[in-house]
């Protein structure tokens, strides 16, 4: 299956390059038709240039919002499959085989998520983010497999058919920054399974915690 992987980006010139490698790491390893579209979502720093060293084609949205930046990155691409990842993610080896292997042996599956990892944090934060985790696991069972009345996607770390996404309307893109991925995952599951898994793990930068406090920020 074809594969669109976009990733906004806003005055990411310190971890843009990390994120890049990455990816092209797990793509020559992975192989396959893949795109990797960078949107330059109207960053002030240097964002662009960082991304114009690299194997990758650069897009630029004016109009400010992780939203706004993703549906660029949608209507640009073809690929059947769109994965959408933050620009301080650090995508692991196997990420990409694990994500055509569910699709091609699910076809009723229309996005697929995982948790995110902080690297960063000291030992006890990223202790209580994995315990938030788990806490939140048995509940995302019991609503998403036992009672079929929602399901949960992680932000910077989701994939989902274009064709079901488009059919269930595209982006809301009066969201800002926060409920994108809710949004998504009400409106997909009207269309087919939306799983969450473990299997599926993203690094990102733990930066958001230290900068704006831990408890401010898992809120």
């Amino acid at each position: 299956m074809t594969l669109a992987i976009i990733i906004p980006a806003y005055n990411e010139e310190a971890l843009l390059g990390r994120c890049l490698a990455a990816v092209l790491a797990e793509v020559d390893r992975a192989g396959g038709d893949v795109e990797i579209v960078v949107v330059d979502n109207a960053s002030t720093d240097g964002t662009r240039s960082v991304a114009e060293r690299y194997r990758v084609r650069v897009l630029s949205e004016p109009k400010r919002g992780i939203v706004e930046a993703r549906h660029r990155g949608l209507v640009e691409t073809t690929g059947e499959l769109v994965a959408n990842i933050d620009a301080d993610t650090v995508m692991p080896a196997g990420w990409i085989s694990y994500v055509r292997d569910q699709f091609a042996s699910h076809p009723d599956l229309v996005a697929l998520s995982g948790p995110v990892q902080f690297d960063g944090l000291p030992w006890w934060q990223q202790a209580l983010v994995r315990a938030g985790y788990l806490f939140a696991y048995p509940f995302y069972l019991l609503v998403n497999e036992v009672l079929n009345l929602g399901s949960i996607l992680q932000g910077g770390n989701f994939v989902f058919r274009r064709e079901a996404w488009l059919a269930a309307g595209g982006y809301d893109r009066s969201i800002d920054f926060y409920g994108e991925d809710s949004d998504v995952a009400r409106r997909l599951r009207n269309f087919g399974k939306v799983k969450w898994t473990f299997a599926l793990p993203m690094v990102a930068s733990g930066r958001r915690f230290l900068e704006a406090g831990f408890a401010r920020s898992a809120v």
